[in-house]
């Protein structure tokens, strides 16, 4: 395949959980960051994510926020290749397909499930070209290869593994128990060529005496064959890092009675996307992040309400008003409360919205919640764009990324809350300034406009942390912390090459 030709010598391995949620990406990230700290180039790679969270690559394409990680912790610029099919979820059933970065229509689950084998020649050419760059490709799984119902035209586990010919490490989650299970019980549902693939397995989330697991591994040995190649006990400080997943807003991010100075709400939208936005905000030690859910109110006693992204804006807003959080934000407004709009949260605020084509939804429109002068169409191209510029108000730099779909116009935009490093106006206030909305998402990892923000909601200096150095010091620490507990030298024995044979898949 033209210009997938891997490097000699590079080396792939692939990361399978025994279930959802068992910390593969995570561990992908710290495999990233300890492989690199060795010398070695790196690059992560998942062939099929689903999530809302994204991140804009070099190429102006848009991947999982979890490879974003991983490629952060590798040292490497993000590309379209990282991630190359993700699924944005628009429904219950439906989701918006992107496909080497660019949006390539909307499918139905059981559409979707048709359409697998023929994006498999897209994945393996994203593989190939990622491996032309890598002494070392980490490759994550979604979900688990013991979902074996799905296993028909798979591109994400044992699918894409016997496609690209590689080695696979299972996961397991002892926190949530069942770890023996999972592992014997996943090898018991998999062919014997998938099991073939399976070099041995970690046991995430260890909390106690490790010592108390050896029998474990002993009756798994026993009815496996399978050894482990190390014990990781729970690493706390990964609450640091930013989540993909919108489960890890389940039970809000902060302990709400924290006695924090700021006090920050928001409400649980049914699509809420990009929602990483909000992980500045909730690292500073002296503000509570308080997810609101279904069925809550608003907390009167908030100072800020953020309204965050949406993947599906029209429908959000039908939940804000379902669930009187129009009301609650109108009396926050009142009594002179900050309310912050987010991408689709910001098209939330204005006057009215519409979506004519229907590209997130049934074609309609509705009023927004009028606290912003302005209206949205949605229509249009996806802008996926880094952007720099500073806050009007302060001038404080900030740094951030387009990732929507709409047209806003209104006198709302005389009134900018950022300028673009090209000049241009980016954003609206009201005239009273307290109520505010951008396009750009990412923008309060930027700690000087972050610390003026909550300054003046605290009405003096706020002194809080440096944001984008304590993720740094975190991988740092995450790898130190594979290094002590697993054996590196052996999983990466455990790797096996990168065979261009093998990438060569018709669509």
């Amino acid at each position: 395949m033209a210009g997938s030709e891997p490097s000699p010598g590079t080396l792939a391995l692939m990361l399978q959980g025994t279930g959802s949620d068992v910390g593969k990406s995570l561990l992908a990230a710290g495999l990233c960051r300890a492989y690199h700290r060795r010398g070695l180039r790196v690059q992560p790679f998942k062939p099929q994510n689903m999530s809302n969270n994204a991140a804009v690559t070099i190429e102006g394409g848009e991947i999982g926020r979890a490879q974003a990680l991983q490629a952060r912790a590798a040292n490497q610029p993000l590309s379209v290749h990282m991630n190359p099919v993700l699924l944005k979820p628009q429904s219950e059933t439906g989701a918006q397909v992107v496909v080497q970065g660019r949006v390539e229509g909307t499918a139905e689950a059981r559409d979707y499930h048709d359409l697998k084998p023929k994006l498999l020649h897209r994945v393996l050419e994203s593989f190939g070209i990622l491996a032309t760059d890598a002494d070392l490709v980490v490759v994550e799984g979604a979900g688990s290869p013991a979902e074996v119902n799905l296993r028909p035209g798979d591109i994400a586990n044992m699918g894409f593994a016997e496609a690209a010919d590689l080695s696979v490490v299972l996961i397991a989650d002892v926190e949530r128990g069942g770890a023996i299970a999972g592992i014997v019980g996943t090898l018991a549902l998999l062919s014997a060529g998938e099991r073939a693939r399976i070099r041995g397995y970690v046991i995430n989330k260890f909390r106690g005496d490790p010592a108390l697991f050896e029998d474990a591994i002993e009756i798994i040995k026993s009815h496996s064959g399978l050894d482990c190649f190390g014990i990781v006990p729970f690493f706390e400080a990964a609450r640091r890092l930013p989540k993909e997943d919108a489960l890890s807003l389940d039970s809000g991010r902060e302990d709400p009675d924290k006695g924090a100075a700021v006090k920050i709400a928001v409400p649980r939208l049914s699509r809420i996307a990009n929602f990483d936005d909000l992980d500045p905000l909730a690292a500073e030690p002296k503000v509570t992040v308080e997810v609101i859910e279904p069925g809550e109110p608003i907390p009167g006693d908030a100072d800020v309400v953020v309204i965050p992204g949406s993947k599906s804006t029209l429908a959000d807003l039908g939940v804000i008003r379902d669930q009187g959080w129009d009301v609650d934000i109108a009396a926050h407004r009142r009594r002179g409360g900050l309310v912050v709009g987010l991408c689709g949260g910001y098209q939330i605020l204005g006057h009215r919205i519409a979506d004519p084509d229907g590209i997130e939804g049934p074609p309609s429109e509705a009023e927004g919640l009028g606290l912003l002068d302005v209206e949205t169409v949605i229509a249009g191209d996806k802008a996926l764009i880094e952007r720099c510029g500073v806050e009007v108000e302060t001038g404080k730099s900030i740094k951030g990324y387009e990732m929507h779909i709409g047209d806003t116009s209104g006198p709302g935009l005389d009134r900018p809350w950022l300028t673009l490093e090209d000049g241009r106006s980016e954003g609206a206030r009201s005239t009273d300034g307290r109520v505010m909305g951008t396009y750009l998402h990412g923008i309060f990892a930027a700690d000087g406009f972050r610390h003026a923000f909550l300054g003046r909601i605290c009405q003096g200096e706020f002194e809080g942390i440096a944001y984008e150095a304590m993720i740094e010091e975190t991988l740092d620490a995450m790898a130190a912390h594979l290094e002590e507990h697993l054996d590196l030298d052996a999983l990466l024995a455990a790797a096996g090459p990168v065979k261009a044979a093998k990438l060569t898949a018709t669509g």
